[in-house]
């Protein structure tokens, strides 16, 4: 990017600059504009400027302080501290170089020989190595804290989300992929690649692609997936088909589903006859296995990323799940990148409403700094509650991870993370669109203008409502959460919703919002009774609503159990009640519109359709 020199008010371009000087010497001194001549003391806008991310974060800090073992904290804080400074002096300058320079596709070389190479600039090829001596897959897996250990990576992960130049979506595969790998006993066959992917030596590391969507389909891989495997002699299998979209296609490895072949050349169909693979994306020469690159996706956002369409035409790979097991051994890869979905959501809206309070507070309007009107403070501080809400809701997704990876956690542990990491990841995906474009607001037209690096946070953010399911399919997810366990889980989410507001009873500042939170609980409660005896389509319907209803009444019991520490603050006082002030439960507010009702599915498609040909 070029430079622009300071000219005497006038901002121009290097090219422009002889032209006016020249023209200033014409002019006669007289008859110059006041602001042609006068020095600026600075540019018109003040750029905001941000510190160490862990050191800023009051309520980041406030949390480990809570919930950690003293001997754990004074560790991690240090780290933490210095991860910090890191960050600041490196990560974020690399993470901008990342976006100036994207991946390039480059087909045929000179002599017309195919080669489909991928470069990426060398700032990402940083990232990789960075992300491997801060041990940001390895240190769930080390486990050197115990069950505080999944936290502790959640915490790096959530300051370095934001400034990894889109890195962050590499890791979190990475990360499933030794989770799907550590789940299945690490077979002695995949003893190379887990300790690959968990490795600190840059040398070593190794990332890993999440290779499910096909042409026919995205979230539905039980009717999408068209790939077919070919046992071989060896007993390896060659797989063959097209990937229609594959994330960080510069990875290392992969994992794939694909339905076996009989000898008949037959293939099963459906959920049934999906089989789980591992290939390595290259050999030791470079050269694809068996690979086509078709071309690079054109995304709005993500673009520091390739992601790419890949023909497989015969990839040799290794049979990992039991046959016609695929979709449930995979289950364990997408729970983790639905999480690191959630810590990038958390971790842009952190980013974004820091940038708007700096703003805020160098920004003069109207006579007077930015954060000297109330009404922009009030909008600033809707935004605050949604983020600390979001980053309580993840903190205890990953408490409860870790409790279950270090065979601590109980039955009931386990079912109310398998209900709110669905819940959490639907929810943080519509939070974190709306306080992205509400901060790109907060710095009027300075926040469209792409060199400002604020219309970047925004289209990298906005992918989070759709990558690892969208909104209406985890939805769909949590009902079925539900109806596996029985009912059970519910019982185990109004237990420890009630748990955290017993918690708030001694305080009487939080005596309002926890009269809400209980009415809310009792709504969502008649809600359940009433839908046990409706048609299925009825909860079909209120599916959406049902799981943004969890979502607000959990992270309200969250932020109230928070504020009920002695040594809470203020502020922690003010988040929680500001949340609780919001509607709850809004499917029980909906239930008594008539949303739901028999004829509802039918008066919604003549709204969107009637005036159509279709």
């Amino acid at each position: 990017r070029c430079q622009t020199p300071r000219i005497k008010g006038i901002s121009t371009t290097v090219g422009q600059e002889q032209q006016v000087s020249t023209q200033e010497k014409q002019v006669p001194e007289d008859l110059e504009m006041p602001l042609a001549r006068r020095e600026m003391e600075t540019l018109f806008h003040e750029q905001p400027e941000t510190g160490n991310k862990y050191l800023e974060d009051t309520f980041l800090r406030s949390y480990l302080k809570t919930h950690l073992p003293p001997k754990v904290l004074e560790e991690v804080h240090q780290d933490l501290e210095r991860f910090g400074n890191r960050l600041l002096t490196k990560v974020q300058a690399l993470g901008w170089e990342c976006e100036l320079n994207p991946p390039v596709f480059r087909q045929f070389d000179a002599w017309g020989r195919r080669v489909d190479r991928i470069d990426t600039c060398s700032a990402w090829r940083s990232m990789k190595e960075i992300s491997a001596q801060e041990g940001l897959i390895a240190e769930a897996y080390e486990r050197r804290y115990s069950n505080w250990s999944r936290l502790y990576q959640a915490v790096k992960l959530y300051l370095f989300s934001s400034s990894s130049g889109g890195f962050n979506c590499p890791l979190a595969m990475t990360d499933g992929a030794a989770k799907v790998i550590e789940s299945l006993g690490i077979p002695g066959s995949l003893k190379n690649a887990f300790d690959h992917l968990t490795s600190r030596d840059p040398k070593k590391f190794w990332t890993s692609g999440q290779w499910m969507t096909e042409r026919r389909g995205g979230s539905d891989v039980a009717n999408g997936t068209e790939t077919v495997a070919r046992k071989q002699p060896d007993g390896t299998y060659r797989l063959y088909g097209f990937k229609w979209f594959t994330s960080a296609a510069d990875s290392d490895m992969a994992l794939t589903l694909a339905r076996i072949a009989d000898a008949e050349g037959q293939c099963r169909q459906g959920s049934s006859g999906l089989s789980l693979f591992f290939l390595r994306v290259r050999d030791e020469e470079g050269r694809l296995n068996s690979i086509q690159v078709q071309r690079l996706k054109d995304k709005l956002g993500t673009r520091q990323m390739a992601t790419a369409e890949l023909w497989l035409q015969g990839a040799t790979a290794e049979l990992i799940s039991a046959e016609g097991r695929g979709v449930a051994s995979i289950s364990n890869m997408l729970n983790i990148t639905r999480i690191h979905n959630v810590i990038g959501a958390v971790s842009s809206m952190r980013r974004m409403v820091t940038l708007s309070r700096e703003y805020a507070c160098r920004r003069a309007a109207f006579g007077k700094l930015l954060k000297d009107h109330p009404l922009h403070m009030q909008t600033l501080a809707r935004m605050e509650v949604q983020v600390r809400g979001a980053f309580l809701l993840l903190m205890e997704i990953v408490r409860l991870l870790g409790l279950a990876e270090t065979s601590q956690a109980s039955e009931q542990d386990q079912l109310l993370l398998r209900l709110l990491i669905p819940v959490a990841k639907l929810y943080t995906g519509k939070q974190a669109s709306a306080v992205a474009v509400e901060a790109m607001e907060s710095f009027g037209g300075q926040g469209y203008m792409e060199d400002t690096g604020v219309p970047v946070l925004i289209r990298d953010t906005l992918v989070l409502s759709i990558w690892e399911g969208t909104t209406n399919i985890l939805s769909l997810d949590v009902l079925r959460s539900l109806a596996k366990s029985q009912g059970q889980v519910m019982a185990v989410f109004l237990a420890s919703v009630q748990k955290k507001l017993d918690l708030a009873l001694g305080t009487a500042e939080l005596a309002p919002g926890v009269q809400r939170m209980r009415e809310a609980v009792g709504s969502l409660t008649r809600f359940l009774e009433a839908a046990g005896s409706e048609p299925a389509v009825t909860l079909e319907l209120a599916a959406r609503d049902f799981s943004y209803s969890l979502a607000r009444i959990y992270t309200g019991a969250l932020l109230m159990e928070h504020a009920a520490r002695p040594d809470a603050s203020s502020t922690d006082t003010c988040a929680a009640l500001r949340w609780c002030n919001q509607e709850l439960c809004p499917v029980a507010a909906e239930s008594g519109s008539g949303s739901y009702g028999a004829g509802a599915a039918r008066q919604d498609s003549a709204l969107v359709l009637g005036g159509s040909r279709l």
